[in-house]
């Protein structure tokens, strides 16, 4: 900011702060509606992230709208740009500048990488299809992975134009993110686990379908919540090895053994009586 100051863009960069701000309160407006608590908006080296607290309690949905709230205030943003320009009210070269950084700050969001906008639709959109556990690991290693192409990317801009110094310090600074993502994917699914009651009670109350897991009754508690998904509730069948099913859980009966009874490497042949 100093360097902006001294060499005259204090303007060019008082914009993007102001078009950072507008695409985080968009962010921040979508979540205040769903009732997340909004804790802070940090300024990172790609623009912004708001931090939000849901509680561990919304859904794909509502993690998509918030995630796409951002982006959205870039697209209005662009198109006044373009009706100011067409009309004479703003000199070319000024609604140039505007609509440019706000396409760029929009579309750079919008790439499937963790923490941008686009890697947080990515994960809520897997995790309509694949158990959560596995959405957060899948997630972290495909950010982690277009983070190392996006650095490779900006080391080989040197033939022709140089490193892309900027590029390079972002694609660092996403890939660590996510290898710390990815390390900590199993707390991650802890805190889903333990917001499952408040969920379950409110797809219950709206006559959700279950989603059935069948598995085999030496298979531990621990591998089966793995196996939990994302804005579904489960019945599990235990299946003995000769395909008769013995048991049918529900889900709060599994959490219950995770939590209260800590047996979450046991079979749930061990825990559970099977006829």
């Amino acid at each position: 900011m100093l360097a902006a100051v001294a060499t005259g863009y204090f303007a060019e960069l008082l914009t993007l702060f102001v078009i950072v701000l507008i695409h985080e309160l968009g962010h921040v407006a979508a979540a205040r509606s769903f009732g997340w608590k909004v804790i802070r908006v940090q300024l990172l080296p790609f623009g912004g992230v708001a931090e939000t607290e849901d509680g561990g309690r919304s859904s794909a949905l509502q993690e998509t709208v918030v995630a796409l709230a951002g982006p959205l205030q870039n697209g209005w943003m662009a198109l006044l740009a373009l009706a100011m320009g067409g009309l004479g009210w703003w000199e070319a070269e000024w609604s140039d500048y505007f609509l440019k950084a706000n396409l760029m700050i929009g579309a750079f969001n919008l790439l499937p990488v963790l923490p941008l906008d686009g890697g947080k639709v990515m994960q809520a959109l897997v995790s309509r299809w694949l158990p959560y556990y596995r959405t957060l690991v899948l997630v972290s290693l495909v950010s982690l992975l277009l983070s190392l192409l996006l650095a490779a990317a900006a080391l080989l801009g040197f033939r022709s134009s140089g490193i892309q110094l900027n590029l390079l310090m972002i694609s660092i600074f996403l890939a660590y993110s996510n290898w710390y993502g990815y390390r900590n994917a199993p707390f991650q699914f802890m805190r889903f686990l333990m917001n499952r009651e408040p969920v379950t009670d409110r797809l219950i109350d709206k006559g959700t379908l279950a989603q059935p897991i069948v598995i085999y009754r030496h298979r531990t508690v621990a591998e089966i919540v793995r196996l939990f998904m994302r804005d579904k509730y489960h019945l599990v069948y235990i299946m003995s090895e000769q395909g008769c099913i013995q048991a049918v859980l529900p889900e709060q009966k599994l959490l219950y053994v995770y939590f209260q009874l800590n047996r979450p490497g046991s079979a749930v042949s061990d825990i559970f009586v099977l006829e």
